[in-house]
């Protein structure tokens, strides 16, 4: 894997129209594609979505510009385009006997139990259909909040896996999946007070607190 040349140029998360041309963003996509596999390669545990945009904004790649991790509308074009590409490989490496797990809090390569096929026969990958549709990179931002919190929190209609929420839990310091929903809620308001940047936290730990907290709503929602 070589490093990008000076011919490309980070995309820039406060502008998601900077990339207009089609072969431009094709030609950004394919950039991300190599990088993006090379850092998950170099992490056979996996990596969450966070830890990754900041190893494609770091050197060699330098693929991503700023991340505004608090605003939604500037977040989305990156988030989009990571998932885009995510699913990408994950249907490259299938043909290989790999699959990709997908989820923000938990992205890693593992050797596919099953050869062939795409989840449950005759089921639709929603998720899927979504990032890998191109138009929906451009959203109106009116409609990227609502399409964060549903994404993140798994297709519509269907529950999280029982192992992102897990996941889920341990991110907001539970060692199994609470039994009920004030309880998360609590922690969840304790963890953001915490990690507020006016007591020395970050944004993107923030970020990555609601992805969690989104993922154990959906978790409870599916189980009433």
């Amino acid at each position: 894997m070589t490093p990008m040349t000076d011919s490309h140029s980070p995309i820039n998360a406060s502008h998601p129209r900077a990339v207009e041309d089609d072969d431009c963003l094709e030609q950004q996509i394919q950039h991300l594609l190599v990088a993006v596999e090379h850092e998950l390669r170099s992490a056979p545990t996996g990596m969450n979505e966070l830890s990754l945009i900041k190893a494609l904004q770091s050197p060699p790649w330098e693929l991503l510009g700023e991340v505004v991790f608090s605003e939604p509308e500037k977040l989305y074009p990156v988030h989009f385009l990571l998932f885009h590409v995510l699913y990408r490989l994950r249907d490259q490496l299938s043909e290989t006997g790999e699959s990709l797990k997908i989820s923000p809090l938990s992205i890693r390569i593992e050797s596919q139990s099953v050869v062939g096929g795409e989840g449950v026969p005759d089921s639709v990958d929603t998720l899927r259909q979504f990032y890998l549709d191109l138009s929906q990179y451009r959203l109106p931002e009116e409609a990227i909040q609502q399409m964060m919190n549903d994404f993140w929190a798994g297709a519509p209609g269907q529950a999280p896996a029982q192992s992102e929420a897990r996941e889920a839990a341990e991110v907001l310091g539970f060692q199994a999946v609470p039994t009920d929903f004030p309880t998360v809620k609590q922690r969840f308001r304790r963890a953001v007070m915490h990690a507020h940047p006016d007591r020395g936290g970050k944004t993107e730990t923030i970020q990555h607190l609601n992805q969690a907290f989104a993922v154990l709503k959906a978790h409870f929602r599916h189980s009433i």
